[in-house]
Formats: structure tokens, C-alpha cells, sequence
């Protein structure tokens, strides 16, 4: 059975990764309307990574004991500036996320829930490969520069990813 404090606290985080699907499904949308499809396609991809990331989250609750409760899930913004603007907003939040599942990992620790440090190493590792994501993009954004065909390329790059579900602790 998992305690209060731990339940609380997974509860948060389910509210944070649905706001990071909000906020990547609104990422998405932007780069549409700035007819950047391969850009678009990318964030949709993350949305539905973070609804997966969610909904582990929910099952582990159910699966201890716990008691999933959804809240209430904040407005994204909908205007992120360019293509590189809107990958370096993804990595800071994508930082944020790193911080959260640290503080639950640190209360697992505290808690001495070894279930759910056992249960939370996925997502350590998880964010280790969402921030990597992110900064690569970035960089080549940043080599891009202002070069259309560079750009071009990179959209029709980011064009081709595919959802694969992820398993979790697995």
C-alpha cells in the first residue's frame, strides 16, 4: 500500500504530465498554423508520450492502493515565437519535468517506498532521454540558422517520427 504522502504526490505529477501533453498538443498546433508539419507532427508525437507517462502513473496508483485524483489541467500558451523558440521552451519544461520526478524520487527515498523508487527509475531515465531529445533539435536548429532549406530538412526529419508506446519499467 502506498502512503498519503507518496499518493499526493503522484497525484501532482499525473496533473504535470497531462499539462505536458496539453502543452506539447498546443506546440503542435502552433507549428501548424506556421505550416511547419514536420514540427507539428513531432509534438503530437510528445503529446502522446506524456499521456502515456500519465496514465503509468495513474495504473501504479491504482495498482498500490492509491487513489488517482485529476485536477484541473492549466492553459497553455498558444503563440511560441519561431521553430527553435518553441524546442528551447520544450527543454525548459522538459527541465521542469527532470526536477519533479527528482522531488518524487527523493520522497520515495525519504518515505522508504522501495516500490515506487523501484517504479520511478524509469522515469529518471526517461527525462535523461527527453532532454537529450530536445537539445539535439535544438542544435541543429541552431546550425540551421536562417537557412530555408535547412529547415526544410529538418521539418521533413521531424515529419517521420512515429509513436511507439512506450513500457513502462520495463
Amino acid at each position: 500500500m502506498i502512503s498519503e504522502k507518496m499518493a499526493k504526490a503522484i497525484n501532482a505529477q499525473i496533473n504535470r504530465e497531462m499539462y505536458s501533453a496539453y502543452l506539447y498538443l498546443a506546440m503542435s498546433a502552433y507549428c501548424e498554423s506556421i505550416d511547419m508539419p514536420g514540427f507539428a507532427n513531432w509534438f503530437r508525437i510528445q503529446y502522446q508520450e506524456e499521456m502515456v507517462h500519465a496514465f503509468g502513473m495513474f495504473d501504479y496508483l491504482i495498482a498500490r492502493d492509491g487513489r488517482p485524483e485529476l485536477h484541473a489541467i492549466d492553459k497553455p500558451e498558444k503563440d511560441f515565437g519561431t521553430p527553435l523558440e518553441v524546442f528551447e521552451e520544450a527543454l525548459s519544461h522538459e527541465r521542469k519535468v527532470t526536477a519533479w520526478i527528482n522531488e518524487l524520487v527523493s520522497l520515495a527515498i525519504s518515505e522508504k517506498d522501495y516500490a515506487a523508487q523501484n517504479f520511478l527509475q524509469w522515469y529518471v531515465n526517461e527525462q535523461v532521454e527527453e532532454e537529450q531529445t530536445a537539445k539535439t533539435i535544438i542544435q541543429e536548429l541552431k546550425m540551421a540558422g536562417k537557412d530555408g532549406s535547412t529547415l526544410f530538412m529538418i521539418n521533413r526529419e521531424l515529419g517521420q517520427r512515429v509513436f511507439t508506446a512506450p513500457v513502462i519499467g520495463g
